[in-house]
């Protein structure tokens, strides 16, 4: 019985040691868990705030504005309206017309001397406007550089395509005015030889105020009756708008491209009416564009004994 009792109490022992032992494996297990999942979520946690970045904003950044030809920075610009469009537009246009005053070159035309070479002319650059606005309307937080748009456009003449230029007429006008006024035919002549021998390529642009000049005393120019606000009253260089006027009607019997015309004020007496140019110096301007696949040449010849201005369009005979 002893036996027994003492095998009963040894099994029970052994059962509640197991139990008691079971239960601690459990509990440490539970722990061991816990704590591997805490270390899981900071490690989660870390990870995160390393994803985390701030958020940029286009309107808190700075821009750099590069010429297109050279990748030089031109100017560094804060869009900070960038939210406010009608504000922003504004504020990007005057910048983009500021930076063309700074940048337009009107292209100077080749002309041909008495030996028939070319001589001088130099390149048109234009920053184009409305190009630089759209590229700064579309900004983002990756590309801080932004484009300038700046075009270069050289005469488009050469010694071999200008051979032979002044064979053929295409158009000639021709004006009239008093031998007896020499101020006034001063200043006709000055404008006359200005534009006479200018050589135009396929494409090239003119300007009646670039290539005839600031109208001054220092250059000859005198004074003389001029058109303004329906009046006539003296100024230097009345009389230049007879030669813009008998250019247009030369250039567009040519069928050569007119750009930029204005009437006067007033009728004048050496044209048709509505067939007139009128020009001044910071003002109205006459421009055209050769729009034929050949160059051509303009000759002016101003008169002043028989009081007589003509402008001929020539070109060479291969070219019609």
């Amino acid at each position: 019985m002893k036996k027994v009792l003492g095998a009963l109490l040894l099994g029970a022992t052994i059962v509640s040691a197991f139990i008691a032992y079971s239960m601690y494996t459990n509990h440490s297990a539970k722990q061991t868990a816990a704590i591997e999942q805490k270390q899981a979520e900071k490690k989660t946690e870390k990870k995160t705030e390393k994803k985390k970045k701030p958020v940029l904003k286009v309107e808190e950044l700075t821009y750099q504005l590069k010429d297109s030809r050279t990748g030089q920075v031109m100017k560094e610009f804060k869009p900070v309206h960038y939210k406010d469009k009608d504000i922003y537009d504004q504020e990007i246009k005057q910048l983009a017309s500021e930076l063309a005053k700074g940048i337009d070159t009107p292209m100077q035309n080749i002309k041909m001397d008495a030996n028939g070479s070319l001589t001088g002319g130099s390149k048109q650059i234009i920053l184009k406007e409305a190009e630089l606005v759209k590229n700064l309307q579309n900004l983002n937080t990756k590309q801080l550089d932004v484009k300038v748009p700046i075009y270069e456009t050289a005469p488009n003449v050469t010694a071999a395509s200008a051979q032979g230029i002044a064979d053929v007429s295409l158009a000639s006008y021709s004006t009239r005015f008093r031998p007896s006024d020499t101020s006034r035919n001063r200043n006709v002549q000055l404008s006359a030889e200005a534009i006479n021998n200018v050589v135009l390529g396929p494409g090239d642009s003119f300007s009646y105020n670039q290539t005839v000049g600031e109208r001054t005393a220092e250059r000859g120019y005198q004074p003389a009756p001029e058109i303004i606000n329906k009046q006539l009253v003296m100024g230097i260089g009345g009389g230049i708008c007879q030669t813009s006027s008998t250019l247009f009607n030369a250039i567009d019997g040519a069928g050569l491209q007119v750009t930029a015309r204005s009437h006067h004020s007033k009728h004048v007496g050496y044209v048709p009416a509505g067939r007139d140019a009128t020009v001044s110096w910071g003002g109205p301007d006459f421009k055209f564009t050769n729009n034929k696949d050949y160059p051509v040449i303009i000759k002016a010849y101003a008169n002043v004994n028989t009081g007589v201005l003509t402008v001929d369009v020539r070109t060479s005979q291969r070219s019609i």
